[in-house]
């Protein structure tokens, strides 16, 4: 079975001179002609060894879109002469499934092996992966699973444990170049683009080898006779590519971790180029802002208590403006988190307290702070001997406000840092306060 989805009809032969996109006239005719991917494919690489021990193993190919994971395992298939079948995980389902593996069994009885490719594997249900473990026990097929998302998340740990997880990078701007030479000599002509503009259409592919190219037919068809595009005819004849981002998965967790990390780390400039990628990407501003406001207790806190103001007026601004108005002032506020002093003073404090309260289970307050609405609790002691605080010098009584069993406890220890180094004053002279009260001193 060489293609799940083929019609029942014999396939006419392909006319040679039937129109075939650029890309996959392009597609590399063997492993050392793939761009991008030098630290799988180049002489030392891990699938180059792999093709060099003679056992290749069933793969997790995990890269963007466009980075040549499907001509990789084409090109495995032919090296290592592997029957070579293709599924897509969105169209298949178990039953399909069976009918590729009983294909690859009969196809083993007569000395064939079958490298089975599963585009967008991701997309599988945890029963549709199990299917694939006994195959690749028995070694009916070497499964090699193409998939844009994280396999950490998306895939079972029972497949996982049976495959090897390549990476594939996007492409970096020279291996765009290097394909769009690669065009310009298959084709025998070269782009009309200047400088500029040709610097621009590398950008706009944004690392997917796939996409220059197409954008490349673009240009060559729009261009007139003798005509070079500068970067500005050419960004409204060729519309911006969406930038890869999906705001379900792995995209999102790294540039929110990204841009939490910098506003943490003093950098404004690095966390406004985070935020921006976010809000070209579509991200739900109000998932920002949120994450925003948490940046300000957990990394700012007493440092600078205005930061969590800030930051609550900034969502309540992007409420009140919307889109894009309102976007300023998130700008403005991660520039504010950025450069405000850093105290997680109270992140940790408030963490140990979290440990603490959940060790010690339901210990009672102390009876002397509890109130007693009733006569029983008054005749139980429940209030007695409470002092008010600010009936008390200094406004302050120096009371003991645990529970016995527990005893006291330090959590919250404030830095130098900005406006915290006050906190830090009043509970070191609250503390000389409580001893004296004590006679500890």
């Amino acid at each position: 079975m060489s293609d799940l989805f083929a019609s029942s009809e014999p396939t006419p032969p392909q006319n040679p001179n039937a129109p075939r996109p650029l890309a996959d006239r392009l597609r590399p005719a063997r492993l050392d002609e793939v761009v991008g991917q030098e630290h799988l494919t180049g002489p030392d690489g891990a699938l180059t060894r792999l093709l060099r021990s003679k056992s290749l193993g069933s793969l997790i190919f995990w890269g963007p879109p466009g980075t040549g994971k499907t001509t990789v395992a084409r090109l495995l298939a032919d090296q290592t002469d592997l029957h070579f079948e293709q599924i897509s995980a969105i169209f298949s389902g178990v039953p399909d499934l069976r009918k590729v593996f009983e294909a690859a069994r009969r196809r083993r009885q007569g000395g064939q092996g079958t490298l089975l490719f599963v585009d967008e594997i991701h997309r599988f249900n945890r029963a549709q992966l199990d299917a694939f473990l006994p195959v690749m026990e028995d070694g009916t097929v070497t499964l090699v699973g193409a998939t844009t998302e994280n396999p950490s998340f998306e895939l079972n740990a029972a497949l996982l444990s049976r495959a090897r997880v390549l990476l594939f990078r996007s492409l970096d701007d020279a291996a765009v170049a290097k394909l769009l030479a690669r065009a310009e000599a298959l084709t025998g002509q070269a782009l009309p683009l200047d400088e500029e503009a040709r610097g621009v259409l590398v950008r706009m592919a944004d690392g997917d080898g796939r996409a220059a190219l197409t954008l490349s037919e673009e240009v060559w068809r729009s261009a007139r006779p003798g005509e070079t595009l500068d970067a500005e005819t050419l960004q409204e004849i060729v519309q911006r590519r969406a930038p890869i981002y999906d705001k379900a998965q792995e995209g999102h967790y790294n540039l929110i971790s990204a841009l939490h990390k910098t506003v943490r780390g003093s950098d404004p400039d690095a966390a406004l180029y985070y935020l921006c990628r976010m809000l070209d990407g579509g991200e739900d501003r109000l998932f920002i802002a949120r994450r925003l406001v948490r940046m300000a207790v957990e990394d700012i806190g007493l440092a600078d208590p205005q930061a969590l103001v800030v930051a609550t007026a900034a969502k309540d601004a992007f409420d009140f403006l919307g889109s894009p108005e309102g976007e300023l002032a998130l700008a403005q506020v991660t520039v504010y988190l950025a450069c405000a002093p850093k105290s997680n003073a109270v992140y940790e404090a408030y963490k140990a307290a979290t440990r603490v309260a959940k060790a010690a289970g339901s210990l009672p307050p102390p009876r002397t702070i509890l109130n007693a609405p009733t006569k029983l609790m008054k005749r139980m002691g429940y209030g007695e001997g409470y002092r008010y605080d600010h009936d008390e010098p200094d406004a302050f009584s120096g009371q003991d406000y645990w529970p016995e069993r527990l005893g006291r406890q330090h959590f919250y220890a404030p830095t130098e840092r900005g406006m915290e180094s006050r906190y830090r004053d009043r509970l070191e002279h609250w503390e000389r306060l409580r001893r004296e009260r004590r006679g500890e001193d």
